[in-house]
C-alpha cells in the first residue's frame, strides 16, 4: 500500500487546519523543487510562516511539518527556514504524537491511515509501530504537549502554537 498524498485529499481540510495555526499553504507544480523541504520533494517544506508542498507530498509529511512550526517556540518560527527539526528528542516525539491526533482533521487520513503510513515511510519507535507507541510509550510527549498548551490532558487540540 502507497501512503495517502496530497492529490487524494480534500486539500481545503489541510488548508483549514494550517490556517488556524498562522500558516498559509502553498502548492508547488507538479516536478517543481518544494522551498523549504529538508529531506527534498516530495517532503512538504517550511519557510517562516509557509508551508509548501506539491500534489505528490505525503499527508504524513505535510502534518508533519505543520506540527514542527505548531511545537516550535516564537523565536524559532520567526527565522525557520528549512530545518524545522525538533531541538530535543522529546520535541521531536511530540510533533509525531501531534502528527497522528492532527489526522483526525483530514477525514481521508485518520489516526489508522496514519499509523499505517508513518510505519510504511519508515518512522522508527522503540516499540516498533507507531500505532503501540502511540497507545504504550508516549506519555512524555503527550506530556510536553501538555505543558505547553498544545493540547489538553484529554488530548483535545487546543488550537495553540507554543509560545515559550
Amino acid at each position: 500500500m502507497s501512503v495517502l498524498l496530497c492529490q487524494d485529499i480534500k486539500i481545503e481540510h489541510l488548508q483549514s487546519l494550517v490556517n488556524h495555526y498562522g500558516l498559509t499553504l502553498e502548492i508547488i507544480n507538479d516536478n517543481q523543487p518544494i522551498p523549504g523541504s529538508f529531506w527534498q520533494p516530495p517532503e512538504a517544506g517550511l519557510i517562516r510562516d509557509t508551508l509548501y508542498l506539491r500534489n505528490d507530498t505525503p499527508v504524513h509529511s505535510a502534518l508533519h511539518e505543520t506540527c514542527h512550526y505548531i511545537c516550535m517556540d516564537k523565536e524559532r518560527r520567526k527565522t525557520l527556514d528549512t530545518d524545522a527539526g525538533g531541538r530535543t528528542a522529546i520535541e521531536e516525539d511530540s510533533v509525531c504524537y501531534l502528527q497522528i491526533l492532527l489526522s483526525e482533521f483530514i477525514p481521508e487520513m485518520k489516526q489508522p491511515r496514519m499509523f499505517s503510513d508513518m510505519d510504511e515511510w519508515g518512522y522508527s519507535f522503540r516499540l516498533g509501530s507507531s500505532n503501540a507507541w502511540f497507545e504504550n510509550d508516549a506519555e512524555d510527549a503527550q506530556s510536553w504537549l501538555q505543558q505547553h498548551q498544545i493540547i489538553e490532558r484529554d488530548n483535545q487540540i487546543t488550537k495553540k502554537l507554543r509560545i515559550n
